[in-house]
């Protein structure tokens, strides 16, 4: 793609997110976050495949459709109560529109068919930008509606997100289907936890980005796309393999790793606010989500892939592309668990 046109992509991308960053008025809201889609759009589209032109298909449809609902809602507070203001959302059905409008933006169940799809047809540089840079828009709105809307339809959509990120992702083989499950997963324990504590939701938000990036990335240095391909990173780079080992399990959020920190905070939250029955769904359901990262530990650490006898032993050379954001954001993913104080002070 020519630099210039990526360039102003990306700007474009910027744009839309803090328009709706910033913005109070609802069509101004809405406007960021159709700059938002039209500018990633070329971005996924640029590899002139067959399954890229299917998920690109699909993304637009979808959301082009929460759009429309979203800008319906808007209208429809406005009709009611006389004001644009996103503040202002008086309105039941509006904001029970509203919350199905970004649930669909996101990607959350039940309106999570669309995401492993779009996903699986994308190379894995712009399915980080799709899994992580695309969903702050919606949730700068959701946390700025989060005392507006109804926390019985949150709770719910929450769980739903967490049993099926966990159950879709048993069977997969394809790396970017598994990091698209894993991201219903963790988008369903920010949602449960939005009307009572927004401060966790940013929380876990800003983890789940660092821990997804790091996994984008290191599976990017490998050109790594199936299970299968995971199983030669011990032959390429052993201190790599180990990064991967550990960021799987901080996604699965075992102790004494970071992703243990949210999971953790939002339980005691939850049973707090006298929610144990949804906190105990949602603490069972993460093992089915905790197996496939095993298996994929697993896979990445403790087995060979079966090799011909021509197999050639690949050279172990000095990598091209600067390591630094990996290295930041793997640090991040296993360290911090004792600065959990410090975390929940500086996002409250």
């Amino acid at each position: 793609m020519n630099p210039l046109v990526l360039t102003m992509l990306l700007f474009s991308l910027g744009l839309g997110t803090t328009i709706t960053f910033t913005g109070s008025h609802w069509l101004l809201i809405w406007m960021g976050l159709e700059i938002n889609t039209m500018a990633i759009i070329p971005l996924m589209i640029q590899q002139q495949h067959p399954r890229a032109v299917e998920a690109t298909t699909k993304y637009f449809l979808t959301q082009a459709t929460a759009s429309a609902l979203l800008l319906f809602a808007g209208t429809t507070n406005a009709w009611i109560t006389g004001q644009w203001n996103i503040t202002e959302m008086m309105n039941p059905v509006s904001a029970t529109l509203i919350t199905i409008a970004l649930a669909l933006k996101i990607g959350l169940a039940p309106m999570h068919f669309w995401l492993p799809e779009v996903l699986q047809g994308l190379n894995l540089t712009t399915g980080l930008i799709l899994s992580t840079w695309q969903k702050l828009a919606p949730f700068a709105i959701l946390l700025q509606l989060n005392h507006l809307l109804n926390p019985h339809l949150l709770i719910l959509f929450g769980t739903l997100s967490i049993i099926v990120g966990g159950w879709g992702g048993l069977n997969q083989t394809q790396l970017r289907k598994i990091l698209a499950y894993s991201s219903i997963a963790h988008l369903g324990w920010m949602i449960t936890i939005l009307h009572y504590a927004p401060n966790l939701t940013t929380l876990n938000l800003i983890l789940y980005i660092i821990m997804t990036t790091s996994m984008f990335l290191l599976f990017n240095m490998f050109n790594s796309t199936k299970i299968i391909s995971i199983a030669l990173l011990t032959t390429k780079s052993p201190l790599l393999t180990i990064i991967t080992l550990t960021t799987l399990l901080s996604l699965g959020g075992l102790p004494p790793l970071t992703g243990f920190m949210p999971k953790w905070l939002i339980l005691q939250e939850l049973t707090k606010q006298s929610l144990t029955i949804p906190a105990t769904i949602m603490a069972l359901t993460t093992l089915l989500s905790l197996f496939f990262y095993l298996r994929l530990c697993y896979i990445t650490t403790l087995t060979l892939s079966p090799n011909p006898i021509t197999y050639m032993t690949m050279w172990r050379t000095k990598p091209i592309q600067s390591n630094l954001i990996l290295i930041s954001t793997a640090s991040i993913s296993l360290l911090l668990l004792p600065l959990t104080p410090c975390m929940l002070m500086l996002t409250s």
